[in-house]
């Protein structure tokens, strides 16, 4: 690699890096679709398997969803972020089908702490729920930025 990594390569390769790992939310069969610097969007098809006694998405996916954008958000910055804690208002329900689209956004980050927001929305726009969350970052990085390469996952990965 030649020169300082942008912010921008920075949240791609930390996210992927993160991602690849992600067995959980890729299991439910969510994407990645777009990283940035305290961003994220991720997108799920509610499927048979997402829908609850009433015939709606369960909450708890959605609310996973969120979660998950949430996580790719806080940890674009190459270093390792857990959730510290995180609410979620249901909106309107999902219905089998509903193709569910998390987008995050940085509301703000200061030493150890960062403040997320989530707006799940469906493929008409229509806010299903909004989610807010509060990272940790803790020790330890996703990829050895002067070997652009993971410490876990051989070399990250794009989005998409």
């Amino acid at each position: 690699m030649s020169g300082p990594m942008t912010a921008e390569e920075i949240a791609r390769r930390s996210i992927a890096a993160m991602w690849a790992g992600d067995a959980a939310s890729q299991g439910l069969g969510m994407r990645l679709e777009a990283a940035g610097p305290g961003t994220a969007v991720l997108a799920m098809t509610v499927a048979r398997q997402h829908v609850n006694g009433h015939g709606i998405c369960h909450g708890g996916l959605i609310f996973t969803l969120a979660d998950s954008a949430f996580a790719c958000a806080c940890n674009s910055y190459n270093q390792r972020a857990v959730a510290q804690h995180a609410t979620v208002t249901f909106v309107a329900p999902a219905k089998l089908g509903d193709r569910l689209t998390a987008s995050a956004r940085e509301l703000s980050r200061n030493g150890r702490t960062g403040l997320y927001d989530v707006a799940v929305t469906n493929q008409d726009g229509a806010l299903v729920a909004a989610f807010r969350g509060a990272s940790h970052t803790l020790a330890g990085e996703h990829f050895r930025p002067a070997e652009g390469r993971t410490n876990d996952a051989g070399s990250a990965p794009r989005p998409g």
